[in-house]
């Protein structure tokens, strides 16, 4: 029989997966903190406790794999007396308990993406209703993500994540605020919005699209210089949100706005709810009513029955659309959505290729509109010193998934957490350079 470990009690949480995980994971964390628990995140091997848990994704085969991956590494620890105890909660967690309960039984306890007060009570802490929004942020000192709205009311054919995350509940605004008062008394300068779906915030609290209205309440907040939007949807998109980015300068003009596919038929079968013109209308509006505006998109290829026109059609629409940002997955066919029903007929190749086609025409249309940035002086905010550069980013930029502007650490010093002028001197596909003004 192993021997338990000699580490002191001690939690290390490890999150996987997109910005909402890291959201959650971070109010685990102050609730554990609140009930006297030495917590870290993601600590490096010598100092990572003796109880993990992990906070997985569920969202597509990649992610699915590297969930299972992470857990199966510390089911191995666990066997060889290196952590005492492992529990899992999140996305893959919700959507697969039993199946994981039977194939990886050496977890202690599964918990679901709703369970925290039962989580916390297996790691003998208790919920405190009070803790309103607290919680340990695990990003840099300068930002932190603000969930507005959990779960997700839209039918889209390719997506489990209404399955995961149940269907659309918005925050009050009054609580938001007092959540980003109390980030901003911690120093943090930007707040990236994030939700499943922005656009539907609101519609179940007050009746209305109410994007705007929270805008205008969470600019009054002391501290808080940028706010950023993430993960907006087409359909029904609130257009008073644009007057207020046009004339507030704490909203960043920055937009994520995934629009999947561009070819009707392909969005029809998605359940998109919308077409090729309306969305190009759409996107038009968005740059004649803000045109300094960035717009950040993701697609999907490879979606079952994407034909080559199909393709050829979503080639040519990113080519003349160009965004400033945009990623691209392959399809991943997910049971119990509504495109599971279809045969996922594009071969894995295929879809990978496509991918690579994509991303091979945006990387020049990024090398292009940074070339453009040459010369021009943006406000930045300095993230982190890595290497022999300091890393800030532009308003146009979101952090991990956007450009970064590197700053030559021998030459200048800047403070991170800090704005900054820069002065672009030279730029590639996904970064700038640039230097103090």
């Amino acid at each position: 029989m192993r021997t338990k470990s000699i580490k002191k009690n001690s939690i290390n949480v490890v999150t996987l997966g997109c910005s909402k995980n890291v959201y959650d994971s971070e109010v685990l964390m102050g609730q554990l903190k609140a009930s006297g628990k030495d917590v870290t995140h993601e600590a490096p091997e010598k100092e990572e406790g003796n109880i993990i848990v992990i906070n997985t994704c569920g969202f597509i085969n990649n992610a699915k794999e590297e969930s299972i991956n992470t857990i199966l590494e510390y089911v191995d620890k666990k066997e060889r007396g290196l952590v005492d105890k492992v529990f899992v909660t999140g996305c893959l967690s919700e959507r697969y308990r039993p199946d994981l309960e039977r194939e990886i039984p050496n977890v202690d306890q599964y918990f679901g993406t709703t369970e925290l007060p039962l989580l916390l009570k297996a790691l003998g802490a208790d919920y405190k209703h009070e803790l309103l929004g607290e919680r340990l942020t695990t990003t840099p000192k300068n930002y932190a993500y603000l969930k507005i709205a959990e779960g997700c009311d839209r039918p889209c054919s390719f997506c489990a994540i209404p399955i995961m995350r149940g269907k659309h509940v918005s925050q009050p605004i009054e609580k938001l605020v007092k959540e980003a008062e109390g980030l901003a008394a911690k120093g943090v300068k930007e707040l990236i919005l994030i939700a499943q779906d922005l656009t539907y915030y609101g519609l179940d609290l007050y009746k209305k699209r109410n994007l705007g209205e929270l805008l205008e309440a969470l600019v009054k907040v002391e501290g808080i210089e940028w706010i950023r939007l993430h993960y907006a949807f087409p359909t029904g998109f609130p257009m008073d949100v644009l007057d207020i980015m046009k004339r507030e300068p704490k909203i960043c003009n920055y937009l994520d706005i995934p629009l999947q596919h561009i070819s009707d038929s392909i969005l029809k079968s998605m359940k998109r709810g919308t077409t090729q013109q309306k969305t190009t209308d759409l996107i038009k509006e968005f740059r004649s009513i803000v045109p300094n505006m960035a717009i950040r998109t993701t697609l999907i290829v490879g979606y079952p029955g994407e034909t080559e026109q199909d393709f050829q059609i979503l080639k040519d629409w990113v080519t003349e659309m160009r965004f400033e940002r945009l990623g691209c997955f392959t399809y991943s066919h997910e049971e119990n959505t509504g495109a599971y029903a279809l045969n996922d007929d594009v071969p894995e190749e295929v879809k990978q290729d496509r991918a690579n086609q994509i991303m091979e025409i945006q990387s020049q249309i990024s090398f292009e509109l940074n070339q453009e940035k040459i010369d021009q002086t943006f406000r930045c905010i300095i993230d982190r010193k890595e290497g022999p550069y300091f890393v800030g980013r532009t308003e146009f930029d979101s952090p991990d998934v956007d450009n970064e502007v590197l700053i030559d650490a021998s030459k200048f010093y800047l403070k991170t957490g800090d704005f900054a002028m820069i002065k672009i001197t030279d730029a590639t596909e996904f970064d700038l350079y640039g230097e103090p003004v």
